[in-house]
């Protein structure tokens, strides 16, 4: 790749915006800022734009529509992993972790055989991406079947972050009974005999939780690979996921928890498009109260990574924060948590990630994206 010099940019750094900072490409690192010698680079003048590093969507299960849009309609794998790897481009984000849930055939794509296919696809895929594709994968803790799955996928090496999770209802996203009825019913077109079964299913293989977690848990550790905690809800669940070396608790259900979570020296997760909506679709915490209270470290997509760009934005108008504060909410915190040292911000040796962002009307847009200092999105030019 030739050596780029991206100009003319306000550029949000880990601490500051700087206005009219020259960025230095080479390959695909950064390889200066405001560099002197700049001979033979391709000059690219960003007229004023905004540069942030490229997003890190840590927990993102949009992979899952893309391949089955419709209940009961299926894509083909390789097909959603190609449009799912294009839609993070434009939406701006360079690294994504696309969440697959392992829950033994209890909702739609969300069992462990179509999940390990589609995990192993998005490793397949990566030497055609244009961004960093990753595997999350999310074990449903009362799936006695998933464990012996998500070990394999561990061994392979095709697994970079694992989440447990809990959706039984009475307990974390599931208040009561009924909403959790009321969601699957809606969400899957599952009738009241096979909620029936599910609901039971899921007491009955409760009981052995606690050791699947123990287990993966121990190898997802040896393995170096990051552990997550979905949906905590009470001091009691912080404190079993901690012993077990989560260092993330996605999607906190209220302050106090999250709290807790971050006095053990976790860091939290929350959805962008609760930023965007005022609200979590469950009832459970806003994200803003999160960022507010101070008790926020990442955003990310979600179900839905277009939101992510315009959640930062609207922060800083929101939560009264700097820009580079709420950009650091899906680059360098992100980055740190899942250990990706390697990115997250712009200075010299971090890879080349990196998104112009214009603004149409009241909404702003990815006008150019860099993956690895590759150009991989470059819109036309719209009068602001």
């Amino acid at each position: 790749m030739k050596r780029q010099l991206l100009t003319h940019a306000v550029v949000v750094l880990a601490d500051e915006l700087r206005p009219n900072l020259t960025v230095l490409i080479e390959g695909d690192r950064i390889a200066a800022l405001d560099p002197d010698h700049t001979a033979g680079a391709v000059e690219i003048d960003l007229d004023g734009q905004i540069l942030i590093p490229g997003m890190i969507d840590l927990h993102c299960d949009a992979l899952e529509k893309d391949v089955e849009p419709r209940p009961g309609v299926t894509f083909p794998i390789d097909l959603a992993c190609a449009q799912a790897d294009r839609r993070n481009a434009a939406a701006g984000v360079t690294t994504v972790f696309h969440a697959l849930s392992f829950a033994n055939r209890e909702f739609g794509v969300r069992n462990n055989q179509v999940a390990a296919q589609i995990g192993r696809a998005i490793h397949d895929w990566q030497p055609h991406a244009l961004v960093d594709n990753k595997f999350h994968a999310r074990f449903e803790i009362n799936d006695p079947t998933a464990q012996p799955i998500l070990s394999s996928l561990l061994d392979e090496g095709v697994i970079d972050l694992i989440s447990f999770m809990d959706h039984s209802p009475g307990q974390g996203q599931f208040r009561d009974v009924e909403s959790f009825r009321r969601y699957i019913a809606s969400a899957y077109k599952t009738d009241d005999t096979a909620l029936d079964e599910i609901i039971a299913q899921k007491a009955t293989a409760a009981l052995g939780a606690t050791a699947r977690m123990q287990q993966l848990a121990a190898q997802a550790r040896h393995c170096n690979i990051t552990i997550a905690s979905h949906d905590d809800d009470t001091d009691a669940k912080i404190a079993i996921v901690g012993e077990l070396g989560a260092t993330i608790s996605e999607f906190p259900i209220n302050l106090e928890t999250a709290l807790v979570a971050r006095a053990r020296g976790m860091s939290t997760l929350f959805g962008a498009p609760n930023i965007l909506r005022g609200k979590s679709q469950s009832g459970n915490m806003r994200a803003l109260d999160a960022v507010t209270a101070g008790v926020a470290d990442c955003l990310c997509s979600d179900y839905s990574p277009v939101a992510l760009l315009p959640a930062v934005m609207k922060l800083t108008e929101l939560a009264g924060i700097s820009l580079e504060r709420a950009v650091a909410f899906v680059t360098r915190n992100p980055a740190r948590v899942a250990g990706l040292h390697d990115r997250g911000e712009i200075s010299a040796g971090k890879r080349a990630d990196l998104v112009a962002v214009q603004r149409i009307g009241n909404l702003p847009h990815p006008a150019q994206v860099w993956s690895g200092g590759r150009l991989v999105l470059a819109v036309s030019h719209v009068d602001q």
